[in-house]
């Protein structure tokens, strides 16, 4: 009896030794998996976007002006181009942008209007959300002045002749 006791708490052991062994290897499996999934895609061969400039100063301007100014770019990447979104940094800049995949070599614009309403300086950006790793920030600068208006009647005592 101490016999067969024996030999079953023998084959007991080892066979959670062998389960045990099995369930280290199945984590370590996973462990290595989880870090190839968070390693960085290889940028050279995934999307890239080349903007002529990535600011545009609107100069000084008059109140009221027109508000549109385009950014250019080009996909100089290995594959489409994915814009998800472009956001601007407050209410009075709102940008758009293409919503289909621009292939590499292909071009494309982000709009950006200002209110030009508001007076005074302004600095703002966009930022554009894509299938590239990194988000790229695109700024708007420039002066909204008022407009002086000419008088319609002379202002001025005396004689209008």
């Amino acid at each position: 009896m101490k016999k067969s006791i024996s030999t079953l708490l023998i084959a007991f052991l080892c066979g959670t030794f062998v389960i045990a062994q099995s369930a280290d290897q199945v984590t370590e499996e996973i462990e290595q998996q989880a870090e190839k999934s968070m390693e960085k895609a290889d940028p050279t061969s995934g999307p890239m976007m080349e903007f002529d400039s990535k600011v545009i100063d609107y100069g000084e301007i008059e109140k009221g002006s027109d508000p549109l100014r385009q950014f250019e770019f080009t996909n100089t990447g290995f594959a489409p181009l994915v814009i998800k979104n472009a956001k601007g940094s407050c209410g009075c800049t709102v940008p758009d942008y293409p919503k289909e995949p621009i292939m590499p070599g292909q071009t494309g614009t982000i709009d950006v209007r200002y209110d030009t309403k508001r007076i005074g300086q302004f600095s703002k950006t966009v930022t554009i959300t894509s299938n590239m790793e990194e988000k790229i920030v695109l700024t708007i600068k420039g002066k909204v002045n008022n407009v002086v208006e000419e008088e319609s009647v002379p202002t001025k005592e005396g004689s209008l002749f």
